[in-house]
């Protein structure tokens, strides 16, 4: 669900150390970097792709994470050591060792993550050079916070981060600070995506990985930018519990702290498919009237997964088939006869299908409206099922001629 109502939920200054206790840094070196975050004695958890093949740091930080404890998390980009067999898990071990003896760290206290290309030997002379620098470049700063998120881009031309101040029912306050990346090889179940969460609150690992799913599904699992999803993906949220904060109550969680939650991760989820690769054009697509939370997601997602209504969308062409078609093929209860479709930009709106009658028509104002909103760089659509009370939003991009061409040169 779309958070609206942004009461009790503040933007801060600072990314991921705008929370007490967190160091962070990030250094380069031509098409690689590494990236680490230090927050020491944290309960933590995370959520991996679910694509069955895996990289060696998903399949290492499954394990160790198990334990629901993280002091430091060392992520690296250029390369996505995946489909490197033992040589790849070992290159893994040595970047946690190295960290590990420099920092005095127990190795199973240190999360890895990866991304780059799949399939290529892990440069570990630059990669360990890298490493070492991040280790003595460890800070609690934002430009720190900065130096992490553009340590971890690829593709992306913008580096990613967000924090907010939450105020608890009680009237408590805590931070919570994000880091992401990721640009393409974005689907629903995640994309090629590191994220990296980090709060001043107290939670135990199983807390958090309750909060985690909640905000990961109403978030990173709701945008699309190509429908590929990826080996690599990974999301960590570490509690460090130096607000003295505690959010439970009865068993459940503070409902502002989820909200804030909720949406840190949906505004770094959308900070990435208006990065997408080659994008011109941000698609925010509501469902609603559903007759299941499931159905609203499912017809969401269709919309804005839809290759051809992303062309559509890319050339200016408000052709609404592609929207109810999408929808139909979704395999979400509805009827024909029932469903309204309108978009939105800007000050301008309209309808394009009102009960299963089409609207947006040639010579129609609708289509002229319509029309001039396609020319916008931020649309809505909102298609309205109305056969229930449930309602889901997803984010995405046009597919444009850059995307092919950036994809197409990728390991060349």
């Amino acid at each position: 669900m779309k958070i609206r109502n942004l009461e009790n939920i503040k933007a801060i200054s600072g990314g991921i150390c705008s929370v007490e206790g967190v160091d962070a840094s990030g250094t380069r070196y031509g098409k690689y970097g590494v990236s680490i975050i230090s927050n020491l004695d944290s309960n933590a958890s995370a959520v991996f792709t679910s694509n069955k093949i895996k990289a060696a740091p998903i399949e290492y930080t499954e394990k160790i994470i198990k334990n629901g404890k993280l002091s430091l998390i060392i992520a690296n980009s250029g390369n996505a050591n995946c489909f490197t067999g033992k040589e790849g898990m070992d290159d893994c071990l040595k970047m946690v060792d190295f960290a590990s003896q420099k920092l005095n760290i127990p190795p199973n206290l240190i999360a890895t993550a990866s991304t780059g290309v799949i399939g290529r030997k892990m440069p570990m002379d630059i990669l360990l050079n890298l490493e070492e620098k991040s280790i003595k470049n460890l800070n609690h700063s934002s430009k720190s916070s900065t130096a992490f998120a553009k340590g971890i881009m690829t593709t992306d031309t913008v580096s990613k981060e967000f924090a907010v101040e939450v105020t608890l029912t009680n009237n408590q306050k805590v931070k919570i600070g994000g880091v992401t990346k990721g640009t393409g090889m974005i689907a629903p179940n995640m994309g090629t995506m590191l994220s990296f969460l980090v709060t001043d609150a107290k939670l135990s690992a199983e807390e958090i990985n309750k909060s985690l799913k909640i905000a990961v599904d109403n978030s990173f699992n709701m945008i699309v930018v190509d429908g590929d999803e990826s080996t690599n993906d990974i999301a960590i949220l570490m509690a460090n519990g130096k607000s003295n904060c505690n959010l439970v109550d009865n068993g459940k969680i503070d409902s502002n702290f989820q909200k804030g939650l909720n949406y840190l991760c949906q505004e770094l989820a959308q900070m990435m498919v208006r990065d997408g690769e080659g994008a011109s054009k941000f698609l925010e697509v509501t469902v609603k009237g559903a007759k299941s939370e499931n159905d609203a997601r499912n017809a969401s997602k269709s919309v804005i997964s839809s290759s051809l209504f992303k062309s559509a969308v890319f050339g200016g062409d408000p052709n609404w088939g592609r929207i109810a078609a999408a929808i139909g093929y979704s395999g979400v209860s509805m009827k024909q006869d029932k469903i309204s479709i309108s978009i939105k930009s800007k000050d301008l709106f309209t309808d394009l299908v009102k009960d299963g009658i089409p609207l947006a028509f040639d010579g129609s104002e609708n289509l002229t409206i319509a029309e001039k909103i396609m020319e916008n760089n931020e649309i809505e659509v909102i298609a309205d099922l109305n056969i229930g009370e449930f309602e889901a939003t997803s984010w995405g991009c046009d597919l444009t001629y850059d995307y092919v061409k950036i994809n197409a040169e990728y390991t060349t």
